[in-house]
């Protein structure tokens, strides 16, 4: 997927042309199985992919941004991580790769930044602190747009937590070349043994190996292209509108 916006294609004559810039997208995922037919790196491909077609419909609203080039380093479960090619990041690097991010950006008079999060095992919300703390003159907002629209009306499954119908459908829409529905499993998975895990009284990370065969969790193969269309045309509005008000009008209302 391309988009002119897109500034691991873009080039020093097209962006300097554009003048002063409002603020920057950073799609950020990670590198891990998606049950037998996504790519490992979906959850970059999915937050750059909806990063790509809000940047092309900001600009015909006078928000001028550019889309960084996508994260593939993420947060992962034990049982995952001793796969093949499953890449962990620690939250220390992800820190110390927006660190750099940011101080790149503010030598340049960017002084706002989205991430844009396909993962669900990322958590951001800490390290915004820190970084917001250390560096206040940047204003660094956490987006994930896969939990802003309920699924309920969209799509079919009850659960559907990884590489399931949610995540196919929105993949066989923007990138139907990566996908292989001839490879899914079922994404047949285990719940907790422990009642208070399930209904979150307490949190411990998941181990894959003992929760499901294929990596999966939720079944895909009810998934479309139709349905992936649906849901990020409600989804993608939402985030534009908020991209227009984060670049046009001030965070907080007057006391």
């Amino acid at each position: 997927m391309y988009s002119k916006y897109d500034i691991t294609t873009a080039k020093w004559g097209e962006v300097k042309e554009n003048g002063h810039f409002d603020m920057a997208i950073l799609p950020w995922g990670a590198t891990e199985p998606h049950n037998l037919h996504l790519p490992y790196c979906t959850d970059m491909l999915t937050a750059q992919a909806v990063a790509f077609e809000v940047a092309e419909k900001a600009v015909q609203h006078g928000v001028k941004l550019m889309v960084l080039p996508g994260i593939p380093l993420g947060s992962q479960n034990p049982g995952q991580i001793e796969l093949p090619y499953c890449i962990h990041t620690s939250q220390t690097t992800q820190f110390a790769i927006l660190r750099d991010v940011v101080r790149s950006l503010k030598r340049q008079g960017i002084f706002k930044l989205m991430i844009m999060s396909g993962h669900g095992g990322n958590n951001f919300k800490g390290i915004i602190r820190d970084m917001m703390i250390e560096d206040p003159e940047m204003i660094i907002v956490h987006n994930e747009w896969f939990s802003i629209i309920p699924t309920k009306d969209y799509f079919e499954e009850k659960v559907d937590d990884h590489a399931g119908e949610l995540e196919t459908s929105v993949m066989l829409h923007y990138y139907p070349e990566l996908v292989r529905m001839d490879l899914a499993g079922d994404g047949n998975f285990n719940k907790f043994a422990i009642e208070g895990l399930n209904s979150k009284v307490a949190w411990i990370p998941r181990d894959w190996s003992k929760v499901t065969k294929d990596t999966g969790v939720g079944y895909p193969k009810k998934a479309t292209a139709e349905k992936g269309r649906r849901y990020m045309e409600v989804v993608i509005p939402r985030i534009l509108q908020f991209v227009i008000d984060f670049t046009q009008k001030e965070i907080y209302d007057k006391l």
